[in-house]
Formats: C-alpha cells, sequence, structure tokens
C-alpha cells in the first residue's frame, strides 16, 4: 500500500462516529517525574508539548497510532505537491477553546512561531525538524508548507507534539488549542492541571478534571500512590510492580521506543578509541541488567537502536561477549596486569554519569561497572542532574553518559538520530564524527521510497554497532500503575499520548 493509501485509510478511520462519551465522574491525579517549565508553558517551546499532548490539552495536525502508524489528526489530509511541497487540508467543525474555528491562518501563526526567535512559542530543536523555507494559506481550509530541502519524514514531524495547533490566547485561555482538555493552572516544576472541554467535538470527556504532579524521585512517587495522594504514576519502579498489583492496582506494562542507551566521550579519553568503545558495549550483559534492573518485566535487551515494533528495527547480532571485550582491550593497546587492564602505564578507568529521575538509571549503571570490573577495568559511576551528566560528557570529564530517549517520538528514525550522532547533531555531547553516518542521515531525509530508507537506517544502525558510536543497553516498557476503576487508557509505544475524551476514572 502507498503512503498516501496509508493515509486515506487512517483518515476514515480518523472520521469515523466518536463513541459515546460516558458522564464525567470526577478527578485523575497523575503522578510523573518532571513537571511544567513555566505559569504557562507554551506548547510550542522546549518539551512542553509532550505534557499538554499527554493530558489532552493540544492537538497536532497529524498523529501517531498505537501501531506506530500515521494518520491525520487536525488534518483531514496531507498532499505531496513537489519534493519540497506539501499541501495539508484541515478537519472541518474543529473548534478553539475559545469557540472560535481552526482556519488555514491560524496553522501559520501558530507553526511560524517555532522559527521566531522573539516568540514564546520559539523552539530550534522544532524549526531544524521543520526545515521551512516559508508557510501559507491557500484559502480557510489548506496550509501550504514549503521546505528548504526534499524532506520524506515532513508528515511524521507534523505529530511532533511541539507543533501544537494553536488559537489567539488570551486571559480566560492562556493556552487556546483544540484538544477535550482545557488549560487552567501550573505551577513550574509542581503541577499541571486542566478541566474538561464539554465541547469538545468528539464528544464531551468522561472525565471533568486532570492534574499532574511532579514528583521526581520515583521511590516517593510509588509511596504517594500507596499512600491514597496520587491515582496513577507513569514510570512506576518496576521492582515494585508485581507487588503492588497483588494490592489490588491495575497495572500497565506496554513496549516503547524509549532507549535506555550510553552516549560515549568520542572526543578524548579512553572511548575516543573505537576499540576500546566496542570493548566495554561487549563487556555489558543486557539480558541481566533486563532481569535486574527492570526484574524482567520492564524491557528487553538491545543490541541496536530501534526496537522491533517501530518497524526500523536492523538485525544486529547480540554483542555480550566478555572474552571478546577482552581481546579488545589488548588489540588496542592495553595489557593486563595482576587482573586489571594497563593503558599508556595506568590503570584504564571508565567514568560513567547518570542521572536520577528514572528509578532503572542508577542500577543500570552500577551493573554496567560491575561487568567492567568483571574483566579488569575500574568503572566509577556519579549520579547528579540530567544537565551536569551531560555537561561532563561535552567538558570530557566522563567517558559514558547513561540516558533514556524515545527513539522515534514522531514514528521516523531519522531526527534523533541526527540529535544524537550527526557531527552538527543538538545532542552529540560526546563528539562522535563520521562523514559517513552524516551523509547515510542525509539520504534518510532525501529518500522517499519506504523501502530506500529501511536499508539506509538499517546501514547506519550496522555503523553505530560496529563503530560503538552510541551503546544501546535496553528497550524499555512503560510500566505504570493506577487505582481500580481507571478504563480508557493504554501505554503508547511514542509515550506522548495518554488521556483522551474517553478516558473516565471511577474511585
Amino acid at each position: 500500500m502507498s503512503f498516501m493509501s496509508k493515509i486515506a485509510v487512517a483518515a476514515l478511520v480518523a472520521l469515523s462516529p466518536a463513541l459515546p462519551a460516558l458522564a464525567q465522574e470526577g478527578s485523575l491525579t497523575i503522578a510523573i517525574g518532571f513537571g511544567p517549565t513555566a505559569e504557562i508553558p507554551d506548547p510550542r517551546a522546549g518539551y512542553n508539548g509532550w505534557m499538554s499532548n499527554q493530558t489532552g490539552v493540544t492537538e497536532t495536525l497529524m498523529g501517531i497510532d498505537y501501531e506506530m502508524k500515521l494518520y491525520p489528526r487536525l488534518a483531514e489530509r496531507i498532499d505531496q505537491s513537489a519534493p519540497t511541497s506539501w499541501r495539508v487540508t484541515l478537519r472541518e467543525g474543529v473548534e478553539f477553546h475559545d469557540g472560535t474555528p481552526l482556519t488555514a491562518q491560524a496553522v501559520v501563526d501558530a507553526v511560524a512561531a517555532i522559527s521566531d526567535e522573539g516568540s514564546t512559542g520559539h523552539n530550534a530543536r522544532v524549526a531544524k525538524l521543520l526545515d521551512l523555507a516559508s508557510i501559507s494559506t491557500d484559502g480557510d481550509s489548506v496550509v501550504v508548507f514549503e521546505t528548504n530541502s526534499p524532506n520524506a519524514a515532513f508528515p511524521w514531524a507534523l505529530s511532533e507534539p511541539a507543533i501544537a495547533i494553536l488559537g489567539a490566547p488570551s486571559g480566560a485561555f492562556p493556552i487556546n488549542a483544540t484538544g477535550p482538555f482545557i488549560f487552567r493552572k501550573a505551577i513550574p516544576e509542581q503541577l499541571y492541571r486542566v478541566e474538561a472541554n464539554s465541547d469538545y467535538r468528539l464528544g464531551a470527556p468522561a472525565l471533568k478534571e486532570v492534574q499532574v504532579i511532579a514528583i521526581p524521585d520515583p521511590g516517593a512517587a510509588a509511596l504517594a500512590f500507596e499512600a491514597g495522594d496520587v491515582d496513577m504514576v507513569i514510570n512506576y519502579p518496576e521492582t515494585d510492580f508485581e507487588r503492588i498489583q497483588e494490592t489490588g492496582a491495575l497495572g500497565f506494562s506496554a513496549p516503547t521506543a524509549r532507549l535506555y542507551f550510553y552516549t560515549v566521550n568520542a572526543s578524548n579519553g579512553p572511548m575516543a578509541n573505537p576499540l576500546i568503545r566496542r570493548a566495554v558495549s561487549a563487556a555489558i550483559d543486557r539480558a541481566g541488567i533486563v532481569q535486574a534492573a527492570l526484574s524482567g518485566v520492564g524491557g528487553v535487551p538491545a543490541d541496536t537502536v530501534f526496537p522491533a515494533g517501530t518497524g526500523w528495527a536492523a538485525d544486529i547480532a547480540p554483542t555480550y561477549d566478555p572474552v571478546k571485550a577482552e581481546q579488545l582491550l589488548a588489540e588496542a593497546g592495553a595489557t593486563k596486569e595482576g587482573g586489571t587492564w594497563m593503558l599508556d602505564g595506568a590503570p584504564l578507568e571508565i567514568d560513567i554519569v547518570t542521572y536520577s529521575s528514572r528509578a532503572a538509571l542508577s542500577p543500570t549503571a552500577e551493573l554496567t561497572q560491575a561487568f567492567l570490573q568483571a574483566i579488569g577495568v575500574k568503572a566509577n559511576v556519579r549520579v547528579g542532574e540530567y544537565g551536569a551528566s551531560n555537561d561532563a560528557i561535552k567538558e570530557g570529564t566522563a567517558d559514558l553518559f547513561l540516558q533514556a530517549w524515545v527513539t522515534t517520538p514522531q514514528g521516523d528514525p531519522g531526527a534523533v538520530l541526527e540529535a544524537l550522532l550527526k557531527s552538527t547533531g543538538g545532542s552529540n555531547a560526546g563528539g562522535y564524527n563520521s562523514p559517513q553516518l552524516d551523509q547515510l542521515l542525509a539520504d534518510g531525509r532525501t529518500t522517499f521510497d519506504q523501502m530506500g530508507r529501511k536499508a539506509i537506517y538499517d546501514r547506519v544502525q550496522q555503523i553505530i554497532a560496529s563503530d560503538a558510536a552510541m551503546i544501546p543497553v535496553f528497550h524499555v516498557s512503560q510500566i505504570n500503575v493506577a487505582k481500580a476503576g481507571l478504563t480508557g487508557y493504554a501505554v503508547h509505544p511514542t509515550e506522548t499520548y495518554w488521556i483522551t475524551h474517553m478516558t473516565a476514572f471511577k474511585e
């Protein structure tokens, strides 16, 4: 089936009659590890759009379904009229929260702000993703996007939560969007509260209110849930998942596109040597980490970047081989003396940094430390804040940075790889540089044939594995818990969708 045929089928699904909405039954309080960034967090700035999308406030032109398929959301359809030109026809009958209609000009105004450095909606990351030469209207219901260069990922980019379609703000509607819930209040780093939009086009929401409470420590969030202070926890500690369900709690677990991986310091220190990077990768028992850090319920070992469910996974052979790891260290010029690997006359030492907001990060780093020490490589672990860890890699004071990213947040494989590994990538803190990889990533954007793109990104993943440009550890399943009575919810593979008008909670 062609790309446009798939979009047409998805459009028919999106246009099907809505199921009858339940009567509003109350509020739902959700705990998660982070909070809003401002009292009025513009959904287009930073990653604010994730929370507004998750809570049903904002909607995008395109969406990603639970099978990682692209579908028209606020758009009725999307057509490519030239290699760099896309025409988006808007769905009829859509209104903003203040009752004004969705128009092509409103879309232009909302999206143009993303590239405007003077706007609260400015987002350099997303502006780069869009790569727009211009955006204009063709009547009231068609938006014309012109990109600077051919971009096969463009339709997928329009599902990015930061590309939220907003109307003119006001005191009553500071985030004037189109979703089933209306933004009401935010306390930076603490609270995000929304209320039902009774005029939502698919039916009045079953919930009257949703509150998101920031609890950075996963253990504290678990305690708050057991104390009855919150109704739901997103990213519940895996090690307690089985026990909490025995108390009557609902457990939600499903694979996602989130990858736990190590960014390597490819600029200086021992990890600048690809042989040592490959040795470190071969020393890590990924299956052992999944069993120990995730209690066997939170994920699967990762030898490549993308999990099978995304449709982008390459066939990469498992890498765990401690004997091979020691052979690679010897090839790198290291020598083993008294059970310790020496390099340039000193013990080979690897500094690992990570952060604490996800329960599995610290134990994963500590297990990696143990696996390295088992073959005679000294390793140190420091746990701090995300920014400090990223700075440590960037400044050369650490060798490995354990982090967790959704690898296909827009359903397409290119954007995250470009951010993390392209020589000019905005998140390439380790300074990895491969002209061959840069060219393949560029080719992936300009190749419109799906099979051709798959072959390109397979090759990209093979280079990443052979060069240990980054070190994947495991693909995670999101582990959430809720009180009995929650319905209409499921874990989404991109993690960017939580609440719909059909989500209900009755204590």
